[in-house]
């Protein structure tokens, strides 16, 4: 953490440790190094060999892995979702999160296998999957399933905020998804409970938040790549369930692809959806491609700045009569 977190509050908790499940052995290799050694704790005094070792080790694994299971990712099961959550659907269907977020291409709700979904994430924070637990304790009907997968009606992680200046302010969550959304244009009575120096004639907003957090994959053939909801999916397998309501979204071609998928993913979509044995869900419990890492618990913070520039033109257009005249 930089200087700026000292302050912060809560900042004693920032110095815990979190544990993170990592597939080993997938490219690329300098990236595992760089996080091993900069990020995961005690990495200073790891090995750089000896990662290697291991990295490579786990890459042979996965070389009989192609050859063993050739082609799983083509058999992962799609089933219908039950029509008694048809009511659950609809909320979903007209809530923002998905009105905003699934509004490009072809949707629907089904039950997905969740082993066989293919992972672009290569790590998932284990402190946060026994947390997620936790919510389905003691009720694991299939539509507590369906609102842990779709969680529209749960409160986000709370959010923290100071300024700094007069144009500068500080905004942090202890959740990694904490985000940049947009900004936009607001009139006055979007902002009640503001007190303005004089009329507001415009008003712009910075929004601040998270993901939609909706289980959701790209298909394309017959291969589901998991979009967002890596640790719910991981936690749901964990705990031994099979399938899982998910919003699949098809593409049928590689532009469509790029409107969607990760960056990673956007960078080698071949590996993903051509290769003979992608990494799937179920590698995450593989103990010969696992490895826990232990890394401090970070905070996300957001520093928004606001730069005003002031100018001044000439109006060629036409005067606007409804103004009153000058004297």
């Amino acid at each position: 953490m930089d200087a700026k977190t000292a302050w912060l509050p809560g900042h004693k908790e920032q110095t815990a440790h979190s544990e993170e499940a990592w597939l080993l052995g997938q490219p690329p290799l300098q990236r595992y190094l760089d996080y091993m050694q900069d990020t995961a704790i005690g990495g200073t005094a790891m090995s750089r060999s000896a990662l290697v070792d291991e990295w490579r080790t786990a890459n042979d694994y996965w070389y009989e892995l192609e050859q063993s299971e050739a082609g799983i990712a083509d058999r992962v099961e799609i089933r219908d979702i039950d029509p008694s959550l048809q009511p659950c659907i609809d909320e979903v269907m007209a809530s923002d999160r998905y009105r905003r977020g699934f509004n490009e291409l072809p949707t629907k709700f089904a039950m997905v296998e969740l082993e066989k979904l293919i992972v672009s994430q290569r790590h998932v924070d284990i402190q946060h999957t026994e947390r997620l637990k936790t919510r389905l304790a003691g009720d694991t009907s299939l539509e507590q399933l369906f609102w842990f997968c779709m969680p529209v009606r749960s409160v986000e992680a709370p959010v923290d905020m100071r300024r700094l200046g007069s144009r500068r302010f500080l905004f942090w969550s202890k959740s990694s998804d904490f985000r940049f959304h947009e900004a936009t244009l607001l009139n006055s009575s979007q902002i009640p409970g503001y007190e303005p120096f004089g009329p507001v004639g415009a008003a712009v907003g910075v929004m601040l938040g998270y993901g939609s957090n909706l289980l959701n994959v790209v298909q394309s053939d017959n291969r589901l790549l998991l979009h967002n909801g890596h640790h719910r999916a991981y936690t749901l397998l964990e705990m031994g369930f099979t399938h899982a309501p998910c919003i699949i979204r098809s593409v049928t071609r590689r532009d469509e692809l790029n409107l969607l998928i990760s960056a990673d993913a956007a960078s080698d979509p071949a590996f993903y959806f051509r290769a003979a044995r992608p990494p799937m869900l179920k590698d995450f419990f593989d103990p010969r491609i696992r490895k826990t890492v232990k890394v401090p618990r970070l905070m996300r913070l957001l520093e928004i700045s606001i730069d005003v520039k002031e100018h001044e033109t000439t109006d060629f257009g036409a005067p606007d009569r409804s103004w009153p005249s000058q004297p």
